[in-house]
């Protein structure tokens, strides 16, 4: 049996899907709620210099993966113009269903799909633009997703990677503190669910660092690849240019 870590568990490979799947079902509800209460609102800040890094421009081909409530997808919507396309994806349908309900209200009408970022079910050398926001380190096997990205990128096409990745040595200590204390305690009191908020942070421990998962993404068929620390490296913001 192939084994995989869910959070700090070790669990069958095949497994870790339905797992989080099952995470996901149960956040999605309140997850907008949960994200602004757990980051302070910065989560906002994190992805409007996301956008801002993507320069999508009038007529771009942009592929959102793991897209969520939608919150990339609208802002890329608005760069990519009538002449352009964002397609907006996630592998839970809950996530997915919430977040194409939110971009309906707001009169952004985008094509959806329930798709799994190991297995892209879109042609090569296709988009303009790749984003994954929080969703990299739910993935059973980065590195193949990393390369189906890789590949549906045109030549020169970026990839984005915005994830919690490993903070600054004087931050660690309250991290750990709010992480594995507060957080559990926020989620039940908000969304009734402390077990997805303490699997939440043991997933961002069990998480490549910075370095790692620029070398990760290097192997992957990106030639050039940077981050940048955003709070303290709290979250970081990894770019990769296909060769």
């Amino acid at each position: 049996m192939s084994t995989t870590h869910f959070g700090f568990q070790s669990v069958d490979e095949k497994d870790k899907a339905r797992r989080v799947r099952g995470v996901f079902d149960s956040v999605a509800p309140k997850y907008d709620l949960m994200n602004d209460l757990m980051s302070a609102g910065l989560h906002r800040a994190w992805k409007a210099y996301t956008v801002m890094v993507a320069d999508v421009r009038p007529g771009y081909q942009v592929l959102d993966i793991a897209g969520g409530t939608g919150d990339l997808a609208m802002a890329f919507a608005k760069k990519a113009g009538a002449s352009g396309r964002v397609v907006h994806t996630d592998i839970n349908a809950a996530m997915l269903s919430t977040g194409r309900d939110r971009l309906l209200d707001a009169g952004v009408v985008l094509p959806t799909a329930v798709c799994d970022a190991e297995q892209l079910p879109f042609p090569d050398n296709h988009f303009d633009v790749v984003s994954v926001a929080f969703g990299l380190r739910n993935m059973t096997h980065k590195d193949v997703a990393l390369r189906e990205m890789a590949r549906v990128l045109k030549p020169r096409g970026k990839l984005l990677v915005l994830e919690f990745s490993k903070v600054a040595k004087p931050l660690e200590k309250a991290y750990d503190w709010y992480s594995f204390k507060v957080l559990p305690a926020l989620g039940k009191f908000v969304a009734g669910d402390d077990a997805s908020y303490r699997y939440l942070a043991e997933s961002i421990r069990m998480h490549p660092d910075q370095h790692t998962l620029k070398a990760l993404m290097q192997q992957s068929g990106f030639g050039h690849v940077d981050y940048h620390n955003l709070t303290g490296g709290v979250a970081a913001l990894h770019v990769g240019i296909k060769c």
